[in-house]
């Protein structure tokens, strides 16, 4: 029996299930809404997109390099809980899941969830089996691959994989020669969160709106008018230097700017080394954590 569009769109958004699952259910069902649920619920599959509705905003990044530096990637892989995220077999999932990300064509998280987990099924459909063994809602928040040609990246892990950087390095040196620096670099970034490489690199949007907040802050402060320009600027330029990672002071010496650090490391190398990219990931950052009554949770399910 054909299956219409409108019948796949109602069972979605009743079980929360895939697209085809659902397909699959309403076949097997003979178009009987009703059976495909329970077949689903038999499945799991609904169980599973049930648990997919909450809040995922713990988890872990994995960033993955190629043995030559030219390839890298980066991975968010979420889920409900820390204790879950803690878990040796979770961490493998990702592990592997990082792996697939570097070795598979893809452009972000829907190309990359219908790439193949293994000859059996895709990344999408393993999660929504893993949902359903560990009784725990997860996901892949977000996932990318960086190659550009004439660059070597360098990735570095904080707080056993809270934060994941990679940085990627415009320079005629190997992975191996430029590994310490870059390193380093990619720490700078993970500790101080730089939002722009250097002042080329920002918006000029952002920048307006940060002009437009220290003049309105200057004026509530009741600063005169035909002084507030000036002021704005010299404010403007100091957060500046938080916010764009060469002009930072290098966190294992103050006595440098990130700039200065990396001219240094030039001249030790004897090949020039410039930030071309940098992602940082942090787990979670941006989601509304939910707050749970444990006690209302338990109470909830056995009622």
């Amino acid at each position: 029996m054909s299956v219409n569009a409108n019948q796949v769109k109602e069972l979605r958004e009743r079980t929360g299930a895939g697209m085809m699952d659902c397909k699959s259910a309403l076949s097997e069902a003979a178009g009987d809404i009703e059976k495909a649920i329970d077949l689903l619920r038999e499945k799991g599959l609904s169980k599973a997109a049930k648990k997919q509705g909450r809040t995922a905003a713990e988890g872990l990044v994995r960033v993955m390099l190629s043995e030559n530096g030219k390839t890298a990637s980066i991975i968010e892989v979420n889920s409900e809980t820390d204790f879950v995220a803690k878990n040796q077999d979770f961490i493998d999932f990702t592990e592997r899941l990082a792996d697939l990300s570097i070795e598979a064509e893809h452009d972000g998280v829907d190309e990359f969830m219908s790439k193949k987990y293994d000859d059996h099924q895709t990344v999408g459909e393993k999660i929504t089996s893993y949902v359903a063994t560990i009784g725990e809602n997860i996901g892949i928040r977000r996932v990318e691959k960086h190659n550009k040609e004439g660059l070597v990246y360098v990735g570095y892990l904080h707080l056993g994989g809270k934060i994941g950087v990679i940085v990627g390095l415009e320079t005629d040196a190997s992975a191996d020669e430029v590994n310490e620096v870059g390193r380093d670099i990619a720490m700078q970034v993970a500790s101080m969160h730089p939002l722009f490489i250097d002042e080329s690199a920002i918006d000029p949007e952002y920048l307006e709106k940060e002009k437009e907040i220290l003049v309105q802050q200057a004026l509530n402060e009741g600063k005169p008018k035909d002084i507030v320009e000036k002021m704005v600027q010299g404010r403007l330029k100091k957060e500046l230097k938080e916010t764009c990672l060469l002009e930072q002071k290098f966190v294992k010496n103050n006595d440098l700017t990130i700039a200065q650090y990396i001219a240094n490391a030039e001249k030790g190398l004897g090949k020039s080394i410039k930030v071309e990219t940098m992602v940082r990931y942090e787990v979670g950052e941006g989601v509304e954590k939910k707050k749970e009554n444990f006690a209302e949770e338990v109470a909830k399910q056995m009622g």
